[in-house]
């Protein structure tokens, strides 16, 4: 007999890691019970304190995810965890790397890891991933950790979806100082340099403290850099503790509730941008004729501006 989403809710409330499993494979899919689901939990979310962690690859940022969980864990902290995965170019899946480097928290009832596939998504995060975080939430996490890919200019895209932003470095990779794109210094509400036992720490450590002094603070707020050995548990505590700091300054910003409106305004606009897709090529004709005008636009037999309109007219019929 099948599952009512009334019950399927209270599976996921009650931190059912099965239920909360096909839930998440529901988002990605995009299926009605994934909107569903997410419409009877949305009043039970709010809770949890969302930790985005991006950086180049390279940079350690699953080992520091690792540790980061187990510190919250000895907190006697509830934690999910949503690593963002390359896609496979053939068949969209995730590689799921992120999961196997986290399988000693596998027997941990405590803890939820899912990885996930880009499919492409700008910036290194699924569509889905945000409203993932939303599940974990109502599934009673305290903290989610959610581990981009890292890969270009689209980093930045974490800050759209985490309330604290953690940007991960390591010294000696080329010019140190000219690797930080002005992006990256935007978004980051905490630096971490991992691998910090590596020659060069010191000197990448002073240049960054240099470029921070000329970045305007946001809201009171100078991020501050975390020295850590990922691979040796070292500066976890710390980073844990500055985190908590941040939490603890957003609480008492005078703009908390203005940033809780530009993040929903945020959230409703992908939503928009994504229903208006749906609407337009949802249907095999529409795609049929989506694919017709590309066409005609390579070939130069029509400009892709007259192209837009016809097929937004098309979708809107």
């Amino acid at each position: 007999m099948a599952i009512t989403v009334e019950n399927w809710a209270e599976q996921i409330r009650a931190g059912d890691p099965r239920a909360i499993s096909r839930a998440v494979s529901a988002i990605e899919d995009r299926t009605s019970e994934a909107e569903a689901i997410l419409g009877e939990l949305f009043a039970h979310t709010g809770r949890a304190w969302r930790v985005g962690v991006t950086g180049a690859p390279g940079t350690g940022k699953s080992t520091l995810v690792d540790r980061l969980a187990a510190q919250y864990r000895n907190e006697k902290k509830s934690v999910g965890i949503i690593a963002v995965d390359p896609s496979s170019p053939f068949t969209g899946g995730a590689i799921l790397g992120d999961r196997v480097r986290m399988q000693g928290h596998a027997g941990d009832k405590e803890i939820f890891i899912r990885s996930m596939a880009t499919r492409g998504y700008l910036g290194g995060l699924a569509q889905a991933t945000g409203d993932a975080t939303l599940l974990l939430d109502a599934a009673g996490k305290d903290i989610i950790l959610v581990e981009t890919v890292g890969v270009g200019q689209g980093e930045i895209e974490i800050v759209r979806l985490a309330d604290c932003t953690i940007v991960v470095l390591v010294p000696g990779m080329g010019d140190d100082v000219q690797s930080l794109k002005a992006g990256l210094m935007e978004i980051a509400d905490i630096f971490v340099i991992n691998k910090s036992d590596r020659e060069g720490a010191e000197r990448f450590e002073e240049q960054l403290g240099a470029i921070l002094q000329i970045v305007p603070e946001r809201d009171g707020w100078k991020p501050p850099v975390v020295r850590t050995v990922a691979t040796e548990g070292q500066g976890v505590v710390e980073l844990a503790r500055q985190i908590s700091l941040f939490r603890d300054h957003l609480a008492k910003s005078e703009n908390r509730q203005a940033r809780e409106l530009a993040y929903w305004k945020e959230w409703l606009l992908r939503l928009v941008e994504s229903r208006l897709v749906e609407r337009v090529l949802g249907n095999r004709s529409n795609a049929a004729a989506f694919e017709k005008a590309a066409g005609e636009v390579a070939a130069r037999k029509k400009d892709p501006y007259s192209a837009v309109n016809e097929i937004l007219s098309r979708g809107s019929a």
